[in-house]
Order: C-alpha cells, then sequence, then structure tokens
C-alpha cells in the first residue's frame, strides 16, 4: 500500500479585501481575452460586499473540520492549503511543502464535480506550481470527485431541508413549490468533453429522491455564465428559468446550489442578489439554501475519503454512477 506524508487542500481562492479584487481577477483571467472592463465590472459585485469573498473563511473552517475528522480516526498527516488564485498561492504552498521535505500528498478539490474547470485545470495549476517551486519529486495522489457519495448527497439534502422548513403546508404543494438546483455554466464545447451535467443530474434526481420531490418540480439550471453571446453555454440561465416557473404558476421556489461547495461571491451575487431581485419582479417567493460545504457532513466526506485510501477500503457511492476512479484518464475532461 502506498505510504502518503501528507494532505494538500486545493481551492479556488477569493479575495479578502478591496486591494485584493482586481489582482485576484488577474489572476482567474490570465491567459483569457477578457476586457479590463469586464474585469471591472465583475469587480463591483465584491465591492457591494467590502471586497470579501467568503471563500477563505469557509475553507479555513473545512481546514479545521478535517483535522477533528483525521483526529477522530488516528490519522496524523499534516494539512496544507493552496488557492489557485489567491493566498495562501498554490506554488508558495509547494515550496513551502519542498522545505518541510513532504512529497507524496493526498490531494482534496474542493469540487464535486468533473469537468475542466472542476478537475483538470486544477491539476495543470499544480504542474505549474510544481515547475515554479522546482520540485518535481512531488507526487500528487487526487482524492476522487464526490458528486455521488452519500455524505454529499445528504448534506445537501439537510441543508435544503432547513429551508423547506420555513415554509406552510400549503406552500410545499406539487405544483406551487418548485426546485432550481444552480450549477456553474460552462461552454457547450468543455461539456461535451466531461461528465459534468450527467452527473449534476445524477446528484439533483437522488437529493430529490430523499426529499420526496415530483420530477416535475425541480430542475438543474445554471448561473454565472462569462463568455460572448456567440458561444453557448449550458442552460437554462437561473434568471430565465424563475420567469418561466412564474409564468407556469409556481408561487414558490427554493433555489439550491448544488453545483457548489462554498457560498462564495459568486453565488452571493448572482442567487442573493440578481436571481432574488428577479423573482421578486416576478411574484414568486425565493428561498436560497446554502452550500454543502458548511456542513458538518462534508467535513465527515472529506475524512472518509481520506480514510478510503488509506485503507482500501470500499468506495461508497448512491445512485446508478459507479465511484470515479482515484486517478483520471489521460484524456479526460480536455478543453483547448
Amino acid at each position: 500500500m502506498h505510504k502518503y506524508d501528507s494532505i494538500l487542500f486545493v481551492s479556488f481562492g477569493g479575495p479578502e479585501g478591496m486591494d485584493d479584487v482586481m489582482p485576484f481577477l488577474a489572476n482567474v483571467l490570465r491567459g483569457k481575452n477578457v476586457p479590463e472592463s469586464r474585469m471591472r465590472a465583475v469587480a463591483h459585485h465584491y465591492e457591494l460586499f467590502g471586497g470579501i469573498s467568503p471563500i477563505n473563511g469557509q475553507n479555513r473552517a473545512l481546514i479545521e473540520s478535517l483535522k477533528q475528522e483525521l483526529h477522530a480516526r488516528q490519522i496524523d498527516l499534516p494539512i496544507y492549503w493552496g488557492n489557485r488564485n489567491w493566498h495562501p498561492m498554490l506554488t508558495d504552498t509547494v515550496k513551502r511543502m519542498k522545505a518541510d521535505g513532504v512529497k507524496d500528498p493526498l490531494v482534496f478539490f474542493t469540487s464535486a464535480y468533473s469537468s475542466y474547470s472542476g478537475c483538470r485545470q486544477y491539476l495543470q495549476d499544480l504542474d505549474r506550481a510544481k515547475a515554479e517551486a522546482e520540485y518535481d519529486d512531488l507526487q500528487v495522489h487526487k482524492l476522487r470527485a464526490f458528486f455521488n457519495h452519500p455524505y454529499f448527497i445528504k448534506a445537501n439534502k439537510e441543508q435544503m431541508q432547513l429551508k423547506l422548513a420555513e415554509l406552510t403546508p400549503a406552500e410545499k404543494l406539487p405544483g406551487s413549490l418548485a426546485v432550481a438546483y444552480t450549477a456553474h455554466s460552462i461552454p457547450d464545447a468543455m461539456a461535451s468533453k466531461c461528465q459534468y451535467q450527467a452527473q449534476l443530474n445524477e446528484a439533483a434526481r437522488l437529493v430529490s429522491q430523499d426529499l420526496g420531490l415530483p420530477d416535475d418540480d425541480y430542475q438543474v439550471v445554471f448561473q454565472s455564465r462569462s463568455g460572448p453571446p456567440t458561444q453557448p453555454w449550458l442552460g437554462p440561465d437561473i434568471c430565465d428559468h424563475l420567469r418561466d416557473l412564474a409564468s407556469r404558476g409556481y408561487k414558490s421556489v427554493l433555489v439550491h446550489p448544488i453545483g457548489f461547495v462554498s457560498d462564495h461571491m459568486e453565488v452571493i451575487y448572482d442567487l442573493d442578489h440578481e436571481a432574488l431581485q428577479v423573482a421578486q419582479e416576478c411574484g414568486i417567493k425565493m428561498l436560497r439554501s446554502p452550500a454543502a460545504g458548511t456542513h458538518s457532513l462534508f467535513a465527515k466526506m472529506m475524512g472518509e475519503l481520506v480514510y478510503e485510501r488509506l485503507s482500501s477500503k470500499d468506495r461508497p457511492v448512491v445512485g446508478c454512477m459507479p465511484p470515479l476512479p482515484d486517478q483520471c484518464p489521460a484524456d479526460c475532461c480536455q478543453y483547448p
């Protein structure tokens, strides 16, 4: 059995003050032909919240919870944290790992689904960090994506139940209440090279099944599209979907960000600001449940993913799709 010597927690990163916002966006958009006017428009989203994205704070809490989970299982592995786009930067973290002499980390990505931007791009950023840190000896042992892990499904369900409890029985009747599961939209060309959409649909089906939702009353929709109008992206958009629900006579909608681990800035702005405004204009009552990453079962799932690799135990999943492999195939989730 392979002997691992650490855990590397890898996330997207987010600014923690107004001075961080434009440099952060420059990191996110490096290599992309995005005009500065568009960057400044996105920066305004952060200005509404003092330039602070919740993602880093939530990641600190997740790492502390993971430490407790590992301690409970008597797993003694140091945890390192590196972000792709803001401090602690991944390259700086890899340099620290090099100085500490660790080279066989289990790597956890804060992304539940398979796609270029949710998996392969993380691996590419790790390769770049290894090159910049001059640490070719670092061996990356990625933990599997977890869209169909029992604890992930249950965490999403329980987050939604807390919000559904705020509705009256009459408001929860079939045909009156709709559920919209949101995820980050990606270009159709990217989606065609991965299982992202199929995995989202499966996760939504499993959660809806556990909640007893009729098939007609829930749908996976998308948010945060950023490409040019001429480029096809996954839809429908959440705001268009809200208008459609209102036209079909729905009175209430629960919006749940099943495609996200953290209630970061895109979730807060796109759902709690833009989508809520559209819902109010349409006369439909909108509730929004938090992402799964703030639920205690999410930390328990992280501990399970580590333990299954250390012990070669069975890989639990629910639903009809198998557990994803530890090592991604060479051609998976490719995107030019």
